[in-house]
């Protein structure tokens, strides 16, 4: 399967202006866990996920006041559609990211997530078997 198979083609945009308040809303009104970040000065698109608001809050920041160009996520991973999911679950894994920008081009086209790696996979009968619990008595 590939990236294009996965990703969630529905692409939540928010500018670096925008507060952590109006992020999260426009993440919450389309049931998304991360948004991207277009900033017209940046070198491409960047993503603030649920994890850095979340962060934030923690940190005790006024989501009211907080800017996402202040708390969006530093490390951004891109795919291409046409990457295959062990591909992007790699590069995933191996940077600790649960979301990656799919580009076409310069265009962000989808987000893929970790769980939208999982549901494709589990669907695609790659159901994992777990073996046997014994009972120790």
């Amino acid at each position: 399967m590939e990236v294009r198979d996965g990703m969630n083609r529905q692409v939540v945009t928010v500018a670096p202006g925008h507060t952590l308040r109006e992020a999260t809303r426009r993440m919450v009104d389309r049931g998304v866990g991360a948004a991207v970040v277009m900033d017209p000065d940046g070198a491409g698109p960047g993503i603030v996920t649920e994890r850095d608001v979340l962060r934030a809050l923690g940190s005790g920041r006024d989501p009211d006041v907080e800017l996402v160009a202040d708390n969006h996520a530093d490390d951004v991973a891109y795919a291409s559609p046409d990457w295959s999911l062990e591909h992007a679950a790699a590069e995933m894994v191996a940077r600790s990211l649960r979301h990656i920008v799919v580009l076409e081009g310069a265009e962000a086209v989808g987000v893929l997530s970790m769980r939208d790696i999982v549901r494709c996979w589990t669907s695609d009968g790659a159901a994992c078997e777990l073996p046997p619990v014994a009972l120790v008595g």
